[in-house]
Order: structure tokens, then sequence, then C-alpha cells
């Protein structure tokens, strides 16, 4: 079930959806790309249960916390630059192999592009990761934009990708919604003055929904496209 949405924004004409915890379950695909990285630096494995805490804040964050309990402060800065490297040569071998679709995405991407709604994926993810999960699902289709953690100087909770989004589909800012997971996406898309809203599926570093500040929780995009259309038809 859904919370009872209630949008402060004007008529609603872009939606800016995150990916991964919102779009997709990738919790598997990172584990399986940080153990290959750990494997060569001789460290102990992760778990996706591990993974799913730090998972929203890029590839640079999720790095260095699964660094952090295995090697000593001073080496964790010292070995970053590799094990960068070694992680995004792992992901790219794995990407999209162990990850699902969550219920009624298409469905949901497919309702809010009927009615209307221009569409934005907005990520950490790095960029060509992104765009090539988007195609595995044959998501990319719904996307007039994509943007991930690598296309601009910032990332969310910036809302720096959100104004870039919205400039690059024609639309205000105060027009839009961003939807996702976790805190980021809220935090991101509340200080661009968007309207928000939260899947209570996906990772949120490991919080619980219910605390992110958000105009309200939908049970899947699906939900957020009813929600979407509810509020136009009175405005």
């Amino acid at each position: 079930m859904s919370a009872a949405v209630q949008f402060k924004a004007p008529r609603i004409e872009a939606a800016l959806i995150d990916l991964d915890g919102t779009m997709v379950d990738t919790a598997d695909d990172f584990a399986a790309g940080l153990n290959g990285m750990l494997a060569q630096l001789d460290a102990e494995e992760t778990t996706r249960e591990e993974v799913m805490g730090y998972v929203g804040k890029g590839s640079e964050h999720l790095i260095r916390s699964v660094l952090a309990p295995r090697f000593h402060a001073e080496h964790v800065e010292a070995r970053f630059e590799e094990a960068l490297a070694l992680y995004q040569d792992e992901y790219a071998k794995i990407n999209g192999s162990y990850t699902r679709l969550y219920p009624n995405v298409e469905a949901g991407l497919a309702a809010l592009r009927d009615a209307g709604i221009k569409l934005a994926c907005v990520t950490n993810k790095p960029y060509r990761f992104a765009v090539e999960l988007l195609q595995q699902y044959d998501l990319a289709r719904y996307f007039e934009v994509v943007l991930g953690g690598d296309s601009l100087a910032k990332k969310k909770p910036d809302p720096l990708p959100m104004l870039t989004a919205c400039e690059r589909l024609g639309v205000a800012p105060q027009a839009a919604v961003a939807i996702g997971d976790s805190e980021n996406d809220a935090l991101a898309g509340r200080a661009a003055g968007m309207a928000t809203l939260t899947v209570p599926y996906g990772y949120n570093h490991g919080q619980p929904v219910q605390k992110i500040e958000s105009d309200g929780i939908v049970a899947s995009l699906l939900d957020a496209a009813k929600a979407v259309a509810a509020h136009n038809l009175l405005t």
C-alpha cells in the first residue's frame, strides 16, 4: 500500500527517477564486483547485506566503506585508487548479471510517459554502467535524459543533477518530482525545489524509509504514476 501523497507543487510535468534500489535491485552485482576487487587486494569478502548499507552515494563512497573495516585508515586512502580501478574493471565484467527488475517498473514508466510526463534517469551510478543496465532491461527508450554520478561535477544529494536534468528536459524544477529509494534522492530533490516520492523496497543506506522527508511513500513506480496522475487532475 502507498501512503497518502499530497504534492505542494503545481502540475507535474517531469519525473526524475533513480536507478539502483528504485528500478533495479543491483545489490548482488555490487557484491560480485566488490568481491572481485577484494580478492585481488587479499581482503575478506563482502556480503549483500553489508553492501546494501553503502549503496546510493556513488562508487567512491561504496569502495571506501568496504575497505574501511578491512584495512587500517591510512591504507584505505593509500590503496583507494588501485581499488577503484580494480572495482570498475570487475564491475564492467558483470554489470547486470545478478540484477532483477523491481515489480511494476516498466508499467510505471509507461504510465508516466503515456500521461505526457517527461522522464530522466538520475543516478549516482557511473554513466556507462547506468546506460548498459537500462538497455539490458529495454528501459532506455523511456528516458530523454540519463545522468550518472560521473556526468557532472557533483552528484546527489547535491541538487546539481536534478537541476541539470530539468534544464535538459525543458521543465522548471517546481514542475518535477524526484522518485527514489533513499534520503539522497529526497535531499537532492528538495534542494532543487521539486516534489519528492520514496519507494520502500530499496537500500536507503540501511535506514528505514519512513525517516525520509518526502511528499510520500509509494509502493512502486506504477503507484507513483497514479499519484502524479491524480494530482494533475486537480490542477
